[in-house]
């Protein structure tokens, strides 16, 4: 395949959804690119935007937050994954709002208290903190709002 052809499909790949570096580098070894050409192709994606790490994190903060539920903790350990810049991070991260983060816990904690409404408050909440800690949310919070909130 050549430079021009693979260029295009790398176009295409990252028009369909926002994109890392990582992810078009992988899919550009598994297309059998050579190294040169790949990071010509990165060069010019990134240079015509269709690349960019920054926007790929906010796109990936707001999706991992909103519709998967994650926290902070879990969204930042799959960026490095990812090899996403400190400061892009930072920069996702700050999408999400602190009020909706905690209303993200409260609501978190309302659907698996009555999931485990069956066990003592004490088991309940410790239940409930690993629940949302394995999510990604700091346990700091989960225990605040663990602690606000009146688990009857």
């Amino acid at each position: 395949m050549n430079k021009e052809v693979a260029l295009e499909k790398m176009k295409a790949y990252c028009a369909y959804q926002e994109r890392c570096q990582k992810e078009v580098q992988e899919k550009l070894f598994k297309l059998s690119i050579d190294t040169d050409i790949a990071e010509e192709i990165l060069i010019e994606l990134i240079t015509s935007n269709y690349l960019n790490e920054q926007r790929y994190a906010e796109a990936f903060v707001s999706g991992k937050f909103r519709i998967k539920g994650w926290g902070r903790i879990k969204i930042k350990q799959h960026l490095k994954q990812k090899h996403i810049s400190d400061y892009c991070i930072k920069k996702g991260l700050n999408e999400i709002e602190e009020s909706e983060y905690l209303t993200k816990i409260e609501a978190w904690v309302t659907k698996l208290n009555d999931k485990y409404n069956a066990l003592n408050v004490f088991d309940r909440k410790g239940k409930i903190a690993q629940r949302l800690t394995a999510k990604g949310f700091e346990a700091s919070l989960v225990w605040d709002v663990l602690n606000a909130t009146n688990l009857s």
